[in-house]
């Protein structure tokens, strides 16, 4: 059995239970996180990748939605890290920070953000390929339409609006595709079920901008800058029309559970030559090596965790 860390503690997974009248079960209030940890074989060690960034974002998210986290960035990455040491995990791990509305009265005032009590809490689960993506994915065009920034802003990583992820991924998958694609009520390209999306055109690679409503993905800041810095690619962000899709050279989404996959058709039409392209074959190793920690030059992204016998680092509750 793992251990979470909740509301304070550091207990065992089974004792981390949340009320089925909470504002999160209930209502959808609550902000997360989906962070990586990498098993590196040749250190054996566990690197969390990008975990500054991560909780820099849960900041945000639970900002929008008036939920105080209980510590600083500084210290939540403390916890994450001294969570992990005490599983001791030798693989590949998924980190689910959660900082939720945890009241339970039933009030009038039930949708009021501002006065309902505050939870928080830490999974972390082993999790391999969470994507596959033997031969490239086959996505659609959904018919859904990713919500607007004045709805529920997709910037944030609320819980409640993965029930528009949801909708869609179960269009595609229903209908015998990988993934869908959101196109906003405007009818321009945003982004995948939950993953960012990127077109490679030439010597180009091409993502919407953060106007549209998709998350600001960590991982979709880290390709931009690795196919800058390691590939010699021009990035562009900008406005994507849906036809662009179809005449890509290369399709590809990314995300922190994802990673980097390639897309080998979209709505039956073939990308490129309909089979993973060399832009996306080669970030996809270069961001393995990165999020290992085999990179020196990007060090400072991967957090290391200390063996179980080592002492936690800083103070930690629990």
């Amino acid at each position: 059995m793992t251990i979470c860390y909740f509301n304070g503690a550091f207990v065992p997974s089974d004792q981390a239970r949340i009320g089925v009248d909470s504002g999160l079960a209930g209502r959808g209030l609550g902000a997360f996180e989906g962070i990586r940890a990498y098993w590196n074989e040749a250190d054996e060690a566990l690197y969390v990748f990008r975990l500054r960034e991560h909780m820099e974002r849960l900041e945000r998210s639970a900002k929008v939605l008036f939920v105080a986290l209980p510590a600083d960035v500084d210290t939540l990455c403390e916890i994450t890290v001294e969570l992990l040491r005490r599983n001791d995990f030798c693989t590949d791990v998924h980190l689910r920070p959660l900082a939720y509305k945890a009241s339970e009265e039933i009030t009038s005032k039930i949708l009021v953000l501002s006065e309902q009590a505050d939870g928080f809490a830490i999974s972390a689960t082993p999790l391999g390929r969470y994507l596959s993506s033997d031969g490239g994915l086959s996505c659609m065009v959904s018919s859904w339409r990713r919500t607007a920034d004045n709805a529920i802003p997709a910037r944030a990583k609320i819980t409640g609006n993965y029930v528009n992820s949801a909708l869609a991924k179960t269009e595609a998958v229903m209908n015998g595709f990988d993934e869908a694609i959101f196109l906003t009520e405007a009818g321009l390209v945003a982004e995948c079920s939950a993953q960012n999306l990127f077109l490679v055109r030439g010597q180009t690679l091409v993502t919407p901008a953060t106007s549209m409503p998709i998350l600001e993905g960590i991982t979709r800041s880290t390709i931009m800058t690795l196919a800058q810095e390691q590939i010699g690619l021009d990035v562009r962000v900008r406005d994507v029309a849906r036809s662009e899709l179809y005449d890509a050279d290369e399709v590809f989404l990314t995300g922190s559970g994802s990673e980097v996959k390639p897309i080998v058709s979209i709505d039956h039409r073939p990308i490129g030559e309909g089979k993973p392209g060399p832009i996306a074959s080669r970030l996809t190793k270069v961001y393995e090596a990165v999020a290992r920690g085999q990179t020196p030059e990007y060090a400072a992204w991967c957090t290391k965790v200390p063996p179980l016998a080592a002492e936690p680092k800083g103070a930690v509750a629990g």
